[in-house]
């Protein structure tokens, strides 16, 4: 299994990256971590001759988080996102991941055009924690003007991954919207909630939901824009930090006999539901495999990036994602 790694993606590449990559390997021996980046820079963080597994591919440009991902992209064609993404096009590679402009690494497969047959438009799934177990929320950053169909693909996929990676034998899926009345929502909120109805996901579909719902545990599967979903999934992970700490203070001080126990208690339940746990987020619907990571990722976020990469590449998600698409009510045209 090879997977390509943003060497130079994140807040504080290289040196956690690489950290990272070291990590995954001692963890799945069968991996081959090829680390795209500055040569001199990535070399740099090893204390030695990067082990077997480990493999270098140079390249000299960085996609900053300022950076206009397209005009980023265009103007520094040797980056090391495009690069990742040039290794997974000639199929060099089963897998890439990378905590770097999330924009341009969504930009770099629009640019190939790397969906998967009949995908119209690929989307971002963010694992989110519920009282039933996680549930699958997207788009969470992709596409932040889609079309019903857009959302109803989403629903499709994010059923699959529900059943493959979540283990949901009959994924339930639900609408973000501002009601669960069925006539509530803009207009592209009615489209999709018809849309759903009228599908062989019907039976699967339970109408609409609202923010509250989703750490309830209402449904398996949250469709929804990429603004509305960028912005859920970062309001969330806001609240939980900032319930964490306020507990944390409030506890150890009213505890102060058993502090030790304490802080291992808040500590378990903070790495349970921390991001790090989950490495990254998958864009759904591209021809291969791509995980997005938090640009702050450290060395364990990481480590569990590329080992989730690895699942999913083993798992066969996107045979089934063409094959259920296939039998679908929606068919791709060239205007798409």
């Amino acid at each position: 299994m090879r997977i390509a790694l943003d060497a130079m993606g994140g807040d504080h590449a290289p040196g956690p990256i690489v950290a990272g990559a070291l990590a995954a390997l001692k963890s799945d021996p069968d991996l081959q971590v090829v680390l795209v980046g500055d040569r001199h820079q990535v070399e740099s963080c090893f204390k030695e001759t990067p082990p077997a597994g480990i493999e270098l591919f140079h390249c000299t440009q960085v996609v900053s988080m300022e950076d206009s991902p397209v005009v980023a992209l265009r103007q520094k064609p040797d980056n090391s996102i495009s690069r990742c993404w040039q290794l997974l096009a000639e199929h060099k590679v089963q897998a890439i991941v990378s905590a770097g402009n999330t924009g341009a690494m969504v930009a770099g497969g629009l640019r190939l055009r790397r969906y998967l047959k009949n995908v119209r438009r690929p989307g971002i799934a963010a694992l989110m924690p519920t009282l039933r177990g996680p549930c699958v929320l997207l788009d969470v950053g992709a596409n932040v003007k889609p079309k019903p169909e857009h959302l109803y693909q989403y629903g499709v996929m994010g059923s699959i991954f529900a059943r493959y990676i979540l283990e949901r034998q009959r994924p339930t899926i639900g609408l973000m919207n501002v009601g669960s009345e069925e006539q509530k929502g803009h207009d592209l909120a009615k489209e999709t909630h018809a849309l759903f109805n009228a599908s062989p996901l019907r039976e699967q579909f339970i109408g609409n939901i609202e923010g509250r719902d989703i750490h309830q545990g209402a449904c398996d599967v949250i469709v929804t824009d990429g603004f509305v979903g960028n912005v859920v999934l970062k309001v969330c992970e806001g609240v939980f930090d900032f319930v964490m700490k306020m507990t944390t203070k409030e506890l150890l001080g009213a505890l102060s006999q058993e502090k030790a126990q304490a802080q291992q208690a808040i500590q378990a339940l903070i790495n349970r539901y921390d991001y790090h746990e989950h490495g990254g987020a998958p864009l759904l619907g591209i021809d291969g495999i791509c995980i997005i990571c938090h640009g702050s990722s450290g060395e364990r976020a990481i480590k569990n990036a590329v080992g989730v990469a690895a699942r999913y590449a083993r798992s066969r998600l996107n045979q089934t994602i063409v094959q259920e698409l296939a039998s679908g009510p929606l068919q791709v045209t060239e205007e798409d």
